[in-house]
């Protein structure tokens, strides 16, 4: 029986985490003579007081929700992918080939080809640690992690000398072709007749990253290889006693996660550059765990996280713009909010616990007494 009602275990739990991630936060901004009432208003004000601030929270939003549900998926069956980082930089490269190598003549068919080819890079690079646990005993946090590294090596070799244009010195390709362009947000709404900032990055990768909450939600809890991660997940003994192959999951799980990874670089390479630039992910890789762990690795939670975490980058973008706040000190901010709904979370998880079983029992306790009488 679970100890508390999965509503309190998706929403209530995150949100008492934010909100002492959030009283910790004002301290330091008041420790350093800041005034945390007004950090937090220019913070709203920038993320989301115009369509310009939404449109970079979106964007970012976006990134976070792909690298999210990576993680999210391979949580479910045990493995912690903490290699997003890599798979959504090969993703790119993958978006990248497919933009430029071949002719499009509208961006809906290059979009379609693109998502294929950035979730095939990224599976890609995904599948090989998932093999190397599978088949040798290799960490999977060891591999995924040091694939990092090997990724962004690798990208700095093709971008600076394979697909570098003649006589450029930046190491990125040439811009891709206008027919791959992705329409941005401001273009989708001007369609139903809502006005949005032409300037913001969001596109219509917003919508792909939601259609992928929804499947992967489809996947894990309504299909047959959904429920048989979950069990690897719970307990890799009576998976096998199931006849539930723990090296057939650990590959698929992996192919799975490492594709929504890789899928990332739809928005910042298709979407945003319109381009392939070196260090294109920018950590959207390791937030993505952050983002995992706050929303318990379900879709929504990590479509809500991800709005979260879209709104400290852009807003914090702002703090650092328009006050004396550090840009480090934003990302100690960001830091307090993953401490605390992730490696703090027990602290909030047990006591609730105690109160939900408390209440359970004060009801029974009435009904005996009643009994009794």
């Amino acid at each position: 029986m679970q100890k508390m009602p999965q509503w309190a275990e998706v929403v209530l739990v995150p949100l008492i985490s934010l909100f002492l991630a959030a009283i910790l936060s004002a301290l330091v901004i008041l420790g350093i003579g800041e005034d945390p009432i007004e950090a937090v208003n220019l913070m709203i004000t920038g993320a989301l007081g115009s369509t310009y601030g939404w449109g970079y929270t979106l964007y970012y939003a976006t990134n976070f929700m792909f690298t999210g549900l990576a993680v999210a998926v391979a949580y479910h069956a045990g493995l912690f992918n903490i290699g997003g980082e890599g798979q959504a930089t090969l993703g790119g490269l993958g978006v990248a080939l497919v933009c430029l190598m071949l002719p499009w003549p509208h961006w809906s068919l290059a979009l379609i080809a693109a998502i294929l080819g950035s979730a095939l890079f990224g599976a890609f690079w995904a599948m090989i640690p998932g093999y190397l646990q599978a088949r040798r005993g290799s960490h999977i946090v060891i591999t995924t992690i040091m694939f990092n590294f090997i990724a962004a090596a690798l990208m700095n070799y093709v971008l600076v000398n394979m697909l570098r244009p003649a006589g450029s010195m930046d190491p990125a390709t040439e811009r891709f072709p206008e027919a791959v362009h992705l329409p941005s947000l401001h273009d989708v709404l001007a369609v139903f007749g809502i006005n949005f900032s032409k300037a913001a990055p969001a596109n219509v990768s917003l919508l792909i990253a939601m259609i992928a909450c929804l499947l992967v939600w489809i996947l894990i809890w309504r299909t047959r290889l959904g429920y048989e991660i979950r069990s690897f997940g719970k307990s890799e003994s009576a998976a096998r006693y199931a006849g539930i192959a723990p090296a057939r999951i650990t590959i698929i799980t992996m192919l799975l996660s490492g594709a929504l990874a890789g899928c990332m670089a739809i928005n910042n390479v298709m979407g945003e550059a319109e381009r392939l630039v070196l260090n294109a992910v920018e950590g959207a890789g390791f937030i993505g765990i952050a983002v995992a762990l706050m929303g318990r690795s379900h879709p929504f939670g990590v479509f809500l996280a991800a709005i979260l975490f879209g709104f400290l980058y852009q807003g914090g973008a702002e703090l650092a713009l328009w006050t004396s706040i550090p840009r480090e000190l934003i990302v100690v901010i960001q830091a307090l909010v993953i401490l605390f709904t992730g490696a703090l979370d027990n602290m909030v998880r047990a006591p609730l616990e105690k109160v939900f079983l408390a209440m359970r029992r004060a009801p029974k306790s009435e009904r005996k007494t009643q009994a009794a009488e």
